[in-house]
This record gives C-alpha cells, structure tokens and sequence, in this order.
C-alpha cells in the first residue's frame, strides 16, 4: 500500500554479510509497496547469505555491488549518494561498523556512507561478545558523537540490536531488530521534514470496557482502527503523539503509547496529557454508563436466579472536562470529536459539536458495513463549528486521517498558531 511518507523517496538499502540479511529482504519488499525507489546494495560478504536475485525481482532494479562499475554513472557512488533521501544499512556486521566509524571506503557501501548528504539508519546483527567488545562499542559510540554535532547532526540513528536467539544458538543482544521497527524508525527519520514538526497531538482509541466482575466487562464494538489511523498519519507528518488507547492492535512504532481499560481511566489520561497537547482527537469511543458496583469475585449462575439487573451509572463526560480545561490554560488548541451514530447522523452530531464545543466532528454511521467497526474503510462527514459539512466519500482509514489532519492544520492558521504553521 502506497504510504504518503515514503511515496517517490530515493532510499539505499545496504545489506551487509550477516544471516539477518534474510530480514532486509522483507524491509526491501514493504518499501517498494510503500512507494519507495530502493536501490539496493550489497557487499561480497552479503551475497553469501542472500543473492542479489532476490533483491533485483522485489525492486525491479539492478543490484549494485562494485565500487569501480561505472556503467552509465561517470562516479556510481557519488551519484547514488547525492540522490539518497535515506541510506539504511541491515544488517549492519561490527566489520561496517568499524569501517564507517573510521572513514573507510573499500567498497560501494562504506563509499556511499561517506559520500551521502543523506540520514544514515543502522541495524546492528552481530553475536553478543562482537556487540559488547570495547572495539565495537567504541566505535558504536564515536559515530553517536560523530552525528550529534556539526552540519552532520542527528546524520546517523542506531536502531537495536535486539536480545534474544541468535544463529549460534546463544542467548543475548545481537539480534538485529525486526523489519516492521527498522520501516518505523526509517519513517521518523523521514518524517523530521513533514508539515506536523513541533505538534504536540493527543490521540484516543477503542472502546471503553466497564467491568462486572473480575471476568466480565461491558464495551462496544469500537476496534480503535480509526484512532490508529489518526495516530499514525499524525507521526509520519512529523508529530509528536500520545497515543491513549483501550484496543488491542499491535503498538505503532515512534510515539508514545498509554494503554487502558475504563472510562474513568481515560479520563484521568486525557486530562494528564492535554495541558502539554496542542490538538486533541477524541477518537475512542467512550462507554455512557458503567455498573454501580464491581463484583469482587465472578458473579455465578445460580438456578433459582433467570435474570441479572445492573444497575448502571454516568460516566465521566471526558470533552466536557476538556473543555473546562482549556477554558484556563487554553490547551489543547483544537479539539475533534467523532460522532459514531445509528441513526439521525447530522442531527446527533451537531449537537454533540455543540455541547461539547469542538473545533469539528468527524460524524459516520456504523451501521454501514464498509465504514463501520473493525473495517479499514470509512465514509465520515466532517461537521465544523461555522456550520458548515463536507461528506466524503468512501476510502480508507488513513486517507480520512490526511483528511483530517489538513483540517486540523487550516484551525491552526484560522487561530494564528504561527509557531506550528511557519
């Protein structure tokens, strides 16, 4: 799937001689699909662990491995290095690092890592004792030093190593990190220059669970799906994001993540987040009404009894008290609600736009079975505090997320909230 992130985007792939390489054919792959232009490199060593075959029908590009192939390039590496948006080396052997922390240039790799304007991302795999070595890490600690200061700055990011098996059969850090953490970091380090920079974002998710007993809860049918969406497209623009959730999706990469149960919970989580919060999208859905009381052992079915009565109670009104908030510290800036209806769309929205004075409301009615719960499509109408509306069509979740967020970014111009939109 295209992602707007890394659409057109020159990006080297080095891959270096270590059996980890079989994981950056997996990076390579959901790269391209991302829209990225991969060119791949590969040292001698590589090509023992994994053939450039492989690389060559994933990018449709020819793999390059010799320093002095000039072909059609007058200086191949210096052309390679001037076009690279990013250059990610995985694996990375403790040998590369060592060349790279000492300004070697014996092949096309180490040559375009010295040449390239470009961030650099390293993936270190190597067996614990080559990580730990007080070669290594020095030279580990010296390319740290090297990229935080000078026109190089913030140039080169290590991601990992990771602990666990290795080829050996040994426990221990070395294991290079797996491909979906190397796609996020590199995402970040793309992201530095997206139009979100410096946005500080909290994010909501899922469906409230308001317990019983021990073993049950009452929810909704809330997959967080769009909430994710938001979070994520709001990252790779360059944000800084808290993602408040209740689902259970696996943890995007790159922000930071508060998990939860109850309303009350969330609650206390929104209110702690969004004095520092320059926006806030209220994208869980919250339960109204929780049990009484919690049972402190499971409730059994006893045979005299047919019936079970809760008897329910109000929950917190979470953008109410946001509200009340802001009204004194004036944070967050801008606030969007979502509206999930069954019926009477714009009617219910509009009044929840106005009760709890939100910037906008992203309104959708989930009784449609492709923009309803636990779908990756959604047909939404946006509904401004103006009074005006706009209805999109049907598309995915992170398009209606861009969507989203562009509104968010014309609020911060409407507010003259210069120090964002600069």
């Amino acid at each position: 799937m295209i992602n707007k992130l890394f659409h057109d985007k020159q990006i080297i792939l080095g891959i270096t001689g270590g059996i980890s390489a079989y994981k950056t054919a997996i990076i390579c792959s959901r790269l391209v699909q991302a829209g990225a232009i991969v060119e791949v490199v590969m040292t001698t060593a590589a090509q023992k662990f994994i053939t450039p075959l492989t690389f060559q029908a994933l990018t449709h590009r020819p793999v390059r491995s010799e320093l002095f192939d000039f072909g059609s390039e007058n200086i191949p590496h210096i052309a390679l290095a001037d076009a690279a948006d990013l250059l990610i080396i995985a694996p990375t052997t403790a040998n590369t690092i060592a060349k790279l922390a000492n300004g070697l240039a014996d092949n096309l790799l180490t040559a375009i890592a010295l040449a390239t304007p470009a961030p650099i991302l390293l993936a270190p795999a190597m067996e614990t004792d080559m990580w730990q070595h007080p070669i290594t890490q020095s030279n580990v600690k010296k390319l740290v030093q090297l990229a935080g200061s000078g026109e190089r700055e913030g140039r080169i990011t290590f991601i990992g190593p990771a602990a666990g098996r290795l080829a050996s059969g040994a426990i221990g850090a070395g294991r290079m990190v797996e491909p979906d953490e190397v796609i996020g970091m590199a995402g970040l380090i793309l992201a530095k220059h997206g139009d979100l920079v410096g946005w500080e974002i909290v994010v909501t998710a899922g469906g409230t669970r308001e317990s019983i007993d021990p073993v049950r809860f009452v929810s909704n049918h809330s997959s967080g799906k769009m909430g994710y969406a938001v979070a994520t497209v709001a990252r790779d623009r360059g944000a800084n994001v808290t993602l408040i959730t209740t689902a259970s999706l696996p943890d995007p990469f790159g922000m930071k993540i508060i998990h939860l149960d109850s309303a009350a919970q969330l609650a206390e989580a929104v209110l702690k987040a969004t004095p520092q919060a320059d926006v806030l999208v209220m994208a869980a859905a919250v339960a109204d009404f929780r049990p009484k009381t919690v049972a402190e052992q499971k409730i059994k079915k006893q045979s005299q009894h047919e019936e079970l009565t809760l008897e329910m109670v109000r929950t917190p009104d979470i953008l109410s008290e946001v509200a009340k908030q802001k009204a004194i510290t004036n944070r967050p800036r801008i606030i969007v609600g979502f509206a999930a209806e069954t019926e009477n769309l714009l009617a219910n929205a509009t009044l929840k736009l106005r009760q709890k004075n939100l910037n906008f409301i992203v309104a959708n009615d989930v009784t449609a079975p492709d923009a309803g719960f636990a779908v990756d499509t959604n047909r939404v109408t946006l509904l401004f505090a103006d009074g005006s509306v706009e209805k999109l069509p049907l598309m995915s979740k992170l398009a209606v997320a861009e969507i989203i967020l562009d509104k968010i970014r014309t609020f911060a111009k409407l507010l003259k909230m210069e120090s964002l939109v600069l």
